[in-house]
């Protein structure tokens, strides 16, 4: 049975839907966990028109934001939070991508350690970060400057996490780059290999981004390539915590009765990624459709508006299963992650339904 640590995960990830209201400043209250919820990585993306990702963590401020959808722009600078609370977030402006009036928005939301940082010091080749850990749910953020190596050449970076991880985002902040991506589920040896976030591009395989060297429980390996190596770099870390989180892969059966994927929980959130071609990344949540099928989809790498696309899913008790047969989500090789509404089993062996 899939016994857990977390028997609600509404206490380390949220999902909340919003309303923009045009005002200079807008309080954001969550409805997870008895309202007792205050983010540390803050993802927002307007629904209802075209507008940007923003990605904001209490680590960096809130006053600097990233887009998961362009290489093109380094970190931004801009008032678009006023704060992180005890229940939620305030919102300080009226700006289109965050606060438009009656335009909807949805905010995915992880809780770290409240802003509460550590700072790692630099000696031959690890480099000085700074990091933020929840370590009950096994997520971390680190900031650290890369000094520039060649290719060919590697230094470390202490990504905090305190286990080894089985998702790393690096961005640039300082200049644009891409989203570079290791999931331990990529291929057969996923050190070697690496995705895009911002992009439709299938696995690659580049020595200059993990030095094809697998991460470890304290640090993370930073190969030659200038967008993991060489400026001022944020990293977001994930390591799998039964019944709560899952980062895995699975082969689509062409079918409309498609493939089965458990991963020990009823899904709240789920982004998929084909890897053998090019593809979106599709995002899918609880929030946004409340009844199986799932179709009300936003791409991580693109700004537009949500769409209810043809990739329909199903979210059960113990996984999610593919009801299409479409190239994006169930024809070719897919790596995932999904964080839980519910544990298919509590801790004191009580199970969950599907909805």
């Amino acid at each position: 049975m899939a016994y857990t640590t977390i028997d609600d995960p509404s206490a380390y990830f949220h999902i909340q839907l919003y309303t923009g209201d045009g005002q200079s400043s807008k309080a954001i209250t969550n409805d997870a966990n008895a309202g007792d919820f205050q983010p540390d990585f803050l993802w927002i993306k307007e629904r209802s028109s075209t507008s940007a990702h923003l990605l904001f963590d209490s680590t960096r401020g809130t006053d600097k934001k990233v887009n998961s959808n362009t290489p093109n722009d380094a970190e931004e600078t801009y008032a678009y939070l006023s704060s992180y609370d005890a229940d939620g977030f305030t919102i300080g402006t009226s700006d289109g991508a965050i606060n438009q009036s009656s335009q909807t928005y949805v905010a995915w939301q992880w809780k770290a350690n409240g802003a509460s940082t550590t700072s790692n010091g630099a000696s031959g080749d690890i480099k000085a970060s700074v990091t933020q850990r929840e370590d009950t749910a096994k997520f971390s953020i680190c900031t650290y400057t890369g000094t520039g190596i060649n290719a060919g050449q590697s230094h470390r970076v202490n990504h905090g996490l305190g286990t080894t991880p089985h998702v790393m985002l690096f961005k640039c902040r300082g200049v644009s780059g891409d989203w570079v991506v290791y999931h331990h589920k990529n291929t057969s040896a996923p050190e070697t290999d690496y995705l895009v976030l911002n992009a439709q591009d299938a696995t690659a395989d580049n020595v200059d981004k993990f030095a094809d060297l697998a991460p470890g429980v304290s640090y993370a390996t930073i190969g030659g390539d200038d967008n993991i190596s060489s400026n001022t770099m944020l990293l977001y870390s994930f390591a799998e915590v039964q019944g709560y989180s899952k980062f895995g892969s699975y082969e689509g059966n062409a079918d409309a009765d498609g493939t089965f994927v458990y991963t020990g929980f009823k899904p709240a959130w789920v982004m998929i990624k084909r890897t053998d071609d090019s593809s979106n990344w599709h995002i899918l949540d609880n929030k946004r459709d409340t009844r199986n099928e799932a179709d009300a989809t936003l791409l991580a790498n693109a700004s537009g508006a949500e769409f209810e696309s043809s990739n329909d899913v199903d979210f059960l008790s113990n996984g999610f299963k593919l009801r299409a047969n479409e190239t994006s989500t169930n024809n070719g090789t897919y790596i995932y992650m999904a964080f839980a509404e519910q544990p298919f089993v509590t801790s004191g062996g009580v199970p969950c339904t599907a909805r």
